[in-house]
């Protein structure tokens, strides 16, 4: 009798669980499947299939919506920014964790504590400004890192806490430098969390609207977020225009999430023990 009520409790969380999963993919399904119609057809919106797939609508969106520019800035802050916060977070990272006293501990909580404040926009504006980093590609990457570093550092420092420091003793035992033991011995072991880092920062920069809006004023530089919305706004009578532009935007970041979801969990719970 247990075994048969543990059965109708599997059998209803699956039920649910697969309700909830189509309800998530039911608006890609839709954006995917009036990508490929008719600006009649795409009109409605709904989930038949094409009368006709019409596989050119991808390209006159790559083309009249500056597609190829707009992926190159995104793909750029995206990277640029991603490869900066896990540079920095994990050398500052390893050092914390392992002098967690001090003035260590007090920087430690003074930048963890960006997780919770507010962006103040009209303060960072005019600090951008006096730096000449307004309206240029290094400033938006730098803006993107400084955003992400707070909470990068949190989940790497607790993911660093806990690597047992004798394995630090038989490193310098062993005649390793601090340089030495930080790239050839933790480096190595730093690969879930590095790669949760990555995938979570690459996702938030790539899906990020606001930013550029503020402190990017030549279109030329904008990324695809950007891209959509001014494509949105040139054709918002052709919906079959404006699906296929948003599937080429969510493309990216649904590759980068499949290739690195196995470690973000992993990632995540290591990193959030200790804090």
């Amino acid at each position: 009798m247990g075994r048969f009520k543990k059965t109708i409790r599997n059998a209803i969380g699956n039920v649910v669980t697969l309700i909830f999963s189509l309800i998530v993919m039911i608006p890609l399904v839709v954006l995917f499947l009036n990508s490929f119609k008719s600006s009649a057809e795409a009109n409605s919106m709904t989930l038949s299939l094409p009368k006709r797939w019409a596989f050119e609508n991808y390209a006159i969106v790559i083309e009249k919506g500056k597609l190829v520019s707009s992926f190159f800035n995104g793909f750029l802050y995206a990277t640029c920014s991603c490869v900066i916060i896990v540079m920095v977070v994990s050398c500052a990272a390893f050092v914390i964790s392992r002098n967690h006293h001090g003035v260590n501990k007090i920087l430690y909580y003074f930048i963890i504590a960006g997780i919770a404040m507010p962006i103040n926009n009209v303060a960072l504006m005019k600090v951008m400004q006096v730096l000449h980093l307004v309206n240029t590609r290094f400033g938006i990457i730098l803006l993107y890192s400084a955003i992400n570093i707070p909470l990068s550092l949190f989940l790497s420092y607790g993911f660093i806490s806990t690597i047992p420091r004798e394995i630090d003793e038989a490193a310098v035992i062993d005649g390793c430098f601090p340089a030495q033991l930080f790239v050839k011995v933790i480096m190595p072991l730093l690969k879930p969390i590095i790669s949760t880092l990555f995938v979570l920062n690459f996702m938030a920069v790539w899906n990020d609207f606001t930013m550029p809006l503020y402190y990017l004023n030549n279109s030329g530089k904008w990324p695809m977020t950007l891209a959509v919305y001014n494509f949105f706004g040139a054709f918002q009578n052709s919906w079959n225009y404006v699906a296929a532009d948003i599937m080429l935007t969510l493309l990216p970041v649904l590759i980068v999430f499949i290739l690195g979801q196995k470690y973000i969990v992993g990632g995540i719970s290591a990193g959030s023990v200790k804090g």
